[in-house]
């Protein structure tokens, strides 16, 4: 059951990511000063990656990987997607500057699920 949610998590926010690049693409393409819509960009690029990341934990927990370091990997790029992408979003549109400081924890969020999921992975006894 935990599996099937973080791939429709995952799978939602594969929709949102398409979503918001088009936005950027076209709403926001000359009404943003260009750092801005670099962020906007980066902000999407990152959101891709890490939907991709939490498909592989979900397909990884359906193939009885350990669910312990996969939990925490899912929460690291669910975390990332909130902190880092959701603060770049929110700096592009004009949001409060406090918002800065957020995305670097955002950041490191990420880097925890990517550890968390090299650890799951080394753990795996049987591969296939």
């Amino acid at each position: 059951m935990y599996s099937k949610l973080i791939l429709l998590f995952a799978a939602a926010n594969g929709a949102v990511a398409v979503v918001l690049g088009a936005f950027g693409a076209h709403a926001l393409k000359g009404r943003l000063a260009d750092n801005l819509l670099s962020a906007w960009h980066t902000a999407v690029q990152y959101h891709f990656y890490h939907v991709l990341a939490l498909m592989a934990v979900g397909i990884l927990l359906q193939q009885g990987a350990p669910q312990r370091w996969l939990h925490w990997s899912a929460l690291g790029f669910v975390g990332g997607l909130i902190f880092f992408c959701g603060s770049l979003y929110g700096l592009a549109l004009g949001g409060p500057r406090w918002l800065g400081p957020v995305t670097p924890l955002g950041g490191l969020s990420f880097i925890l699920g990517w550890t968390m999921l090299v650890v799951a992975i080394g753990t795996v006894k049987k591969v296939g």
